[in-house]
């Protein structure tokens, strides 16, 4: 099979979606490997590093867009819509539930689209789980710096001093994301309290994490008790496919301390936060009621080399077997990267996502 792998172009996105270790191994088992020239150099894999390990590498995007499955790490953006056709399989972060134009041109393309994060096994995304691992790390120590006086915040430190108290931090979802956060929270010292509606999620938590970190169920009124007091705001809510729920309301927002601050990372799936509208690595935060808002999109590309091994290391399992079997072969075998498949032959078929966008959806004939 022909894989491709282009150059990011989203705004910030240092990461790549095969290392060259990765590389090598799709060209052992016989696959040839394209990658866009630089498309590594954010994430310190050089082109060379890629023809070493049996790439073609080119200058040229659309000889890479050629290919029959095409792999990237974030949705494509305008510009690459006119390397959409009938004959191509794209695999990647799609969060298409937030992004109703892109998933119109792939409906209209009859583009074959697999989104990372729908692939699920059990309870599990397997594909998500290490971005979100990051993401969760990530915002604690965003919303640390941004708490600074200096950042815009209220001049509080999380972990606090002998003789002053700690810092409060809410955090809305008890899952991977919401989990790593409450986990370096607790590590700089914070009061931590993560609520959740699942009680055996919570269950875990609570034996899982340090004594600091509290669970709550997670209700219109907890929430709004919990945002009066917190100085850290987490959002980490998610549905896989769908719309993320509008947790935090606009209307209390002026309920919050002035300075606090909100890291909303979901962002992609359109936000848990009324107010939260998508930034970028260039351009963080924005203030709205005097709350700090940060709302970048692609949070793990701030630490690409991580970002790109841990990736690589939960796709490359998916990407050969479609490459060895073909898709439907591959996803008979695998029934968890079936449950990744969002359109099919011009149609959706994540149900989820076809309600959040209000389309129709055929059902998932690999499920």
């Amino acid at each position: 099979m022909h894989i491709g792998i282009p150059v990011e172009i989203k705004s910030g996105e240092n990461r790549v979606s095969c290392t060259p270790s990765g590389v090598r191994n799709l060209v052992a088992a016989g696959h040839r490997v394209v990658v866009e020239a630089g498309a590594g150099a954010g994430s310190g894999f050089s082109d060379d590093k890629y023809r070493r390990a049996g790439a073609v590498v080119t200058s040229s995007a659309e000889k890479v867009w050629k290919s029959d499955l095409v792999v990237k790490v974030k949705e494509p953006l305008e510009q690459e819509f006119r390397f959409f056709r009938e004959e191509l399989m794209l695999f990647t972060f799609l969060h298409l539930a937030g992004e109703p134009a892109l998933t119109d041109k792939l409906l209209d393309s009859g583009v074959t689209a697999i989104a990372y994060e729908t692939v699920q096994d059990g309870g599990r995304l397997p594909l998500l789980a290490p971005m979100s691992e990051i993401a969760g790390k990530m915002s604690v120590l965003m919303g640390a710096f941004y708490l600074g006086h200096h950042h815009g915040g209220k001049g509080k430190l999380l972990g606090g001093v002998p003789g002053v108290l700690p810092g409060k931090v809410t955090i809305l979802g008890g899952g991977s994301a919401g989990m790593h956060a409450a986990k370096v929270a607790a590590g700089l010292g914070a009061d931590v309290t993560v609520l959740e509606i699942d009680q055996e999620k919570m269950r875990f938590l609570e034996s899982a994490l340090p004594s600091q970190v509290h669970t709550l169920y997670s209700t219109e009124l907890h929430i709004e008790e919990q945002l009066d007091t917190a100085d850290l705001v987490i959002g980490a809510v998610l549905v896989p496919g769908a719309l993320a729920p509008k947790l935090v309301t606009k209307a209390m927002l002026r309920t919050m301390k002035q300075g606090a601050v909100l890291v909303d990372i979901a962002v992609d799936q359109g936000g848990c936060v009324e107010s939260c509208r998508p930034t970028t690595h260039e351009n963080p935060v924005f203030v709205e009621e005097g709350i700090v808002h940060y709302c970048v999109a692609n949070m793990p590309a701030a630490y690409p080399q991580t970002s790109t091994e841990a990736l690589t290391g939960v796709t490359l399992p998916y990407i050969r077997r479609i490459a060895d079997f073909g898709l439907e072969s591959a996803m008979v075998m695998m029934p968890s990267l079936s449950k990744g498949l969002n359109i099919w032959k011009g149609t959706i078929t994540h149900e989820a996502l076809a309600k959040s966008l209000g389309k129709p959806c055929q059902e998932n004939p690999f499920a």
